[in-house]
């Protein structure tokens, strides 16, 4: 995510910003003025700068009429506000099924921890069914079989992750069921996973199945009795 302004020689006014909504943008597709493309090559996450690009590294000789003029130097104010890798991503899924199989498991964990890190970003955005896709196309690639006990904890971990996010992200959608479905999918990983207990709970009470959320927020409260989250929605079940 990046946040820019653009601004002419002698000039306080930007001439192109996005500074009251930032988002999500990919070098080369959104972003595509070279100067900026190498700038941000060069930042991290949270770092602000600004750069000078003459004409060859911005709108070229002729400009870009009427807001920028032939052989402009322009000044950009830019602010790295998150940072994702998707190279290795895209590129795994730009292959086919059979190819996507012959990669290393390693790299495909890696993919599907990238694809997360996304659904997070949409997540916090608010951007629910957006966040949802990720998820989902994240869990997609993780079902081949593991060749080991090790390979199959790293792999159960990474699903993990995935379906209480989304059993998160349905309950945000307003649809218990589905959030339910992918608690009690958590739960078949590991049966004593506090937050996957909780979101069940919390599902069961959207559909007014208060014996089952009772159920399912007890069973949360004995693995974290202090958590003041699952405390709290046992009390609406007093």
């Amino acid at each position: 995510a990046v946040k820019y302004s653009g601004y002419l020689e002698r000039c306080d006014e930007p001439f192109c910003t996005n500074s009251k909504s930032p988002g999500l943008m990919k070098l080369g597709k959104d972003i595509t003025l070279l100067g900026l493309e190498v700038g941000l090559l060069t930042m991290k996450k949270g770092e602000v700068a600004r750069f000078v690009f003459t004409p060859d590294y911005a709108y070229g000789r002729q400009g870009c009429p009427p807001l920028i003029p032939p052989n402009a130097t322009v000044m950009f104010e830019v602010e790295v506000l998150d940072f994702l890798d998707s190279e290795e991503s895209d590129a795994f899924f730009e292959l086919t099924a059979e190819q996507q199989g012959t990669f290393p498991l390693q790299k495909v964990l890696k993919v599907a921890e990238t694809e997360r890190q996304f659904g997070n970003y949409l997540y916090r955005k608010q951007r629910f069914g957006s966040a949802r896709d990720r998820y989902k196309r994240a869990f997609s690639i993780l079902g081949r079989s593991p060749s080991s006990e090790e390979e199959q904890c790293q792999v159960n971990a990474a699903k993990l992750l995935l379906l209480l996010n989304l059993s998160l992200t349905y309950l945000k959608l307003e649809r218990p069921a589905q959030a339910l479905a992918y608690g009690e999918k958590a739960l078949e990983i590991d049966q004593r996973n506090a937050k996957a207990l909780f979101r069940c709970g919390q599902a069961c009470l959207c559909m007014t199945e208060y014996e089952k959320a009772r159920d399912f927020l007890v069973r949360a409260q004995h693995v974290q009795p202090f958590n003041h989250d699952i405390n709290n929605e046992l009390k609406k079940l007093a």
